[in-house]
């Protein structure tokens, strides 16, 4: 089984905790975030429609997971999540989507090597100073001393947070549950 292909049936589903619940309606904060491609990002100066996955961390090829990473419910996937939203960028750009971020509290050049070898046609930004989490009080955990952004997903117009899907599971679904928001909110707006 490659690092995309989990049976989900063995993972630990992550249950509603109810910690982003306040997140819909908030307004992006002014917050500059580090991206793996071009500059860094302004949070509270993007306009249009866009994306935000927010993440635990990547695993790396060359580093072992967290131990008990599997049975930390809504840890594992991070890997698929990435990845089914590298597969669907095109028709998520067709549904009208200007910008796509994955975020994590890991550092850039940790985020870079994930980005290249998954081959993201789109930035990963750091929070590792934990700015945009304290900012919108982002659910979090602590794993081996590190604190770690839950998994979490956000659909943001001109600067505010319209959707928030969380707890996200399977993580290999969050981009078709984003794909099949946008168009029913596309058919609501016609």
């Amino acid at each position: 089984m490659s690092l995309t292909e989990v049976d989900w049936s063995l993972i630990p589903a992550p249950a509603d905790d109810g910690k982003a619940a306040h997140l819909e309606g908030m307004s992006l904060p002014t917050v500059t975030l580090p991206a793996t491609i071009g500059p860094d990002v302004t949070l509270s100066d993007l306009g249009g429609l866009a994306v935000f996955y927010v993440y635990p961390m990547t695993g790396r090829p060359d580093r072992d997971l967290p131990d008990g990473w599997d049975q930390i419910p809504g840890a594992r996937g991070c890997t698929p999540q990435s990845c089914a939203f590298r597969d669907h960028f095109a028709e998520l750009r067709a549904w009208g989507v200007d910008a796509l971020y994955g975020v994590s509290t890991q550092a850039t050049d940790y985020q870079r090597e994930a980005a290249a070898r998954l081959h993201l046609p789109f930035p990963l930004l750091s929070d590792v100073d934990l700015a945009l989490g304290s900012a919108l009080d982002l659910p979090g955990i602590e794993v081996e001393g590190q604190h770690l952004h839950k998994r979490l997903t956000m659909i943001v117009r001109d600067g505010v947070i319209l959707k928030t899907f969380y707890p996200v599971f399977p993580p290999d679904q969050d981009a078709g549950n984003v794909i099949n928001w946008l168009r029913n909110d596309a058919e609501e707006r016609a």
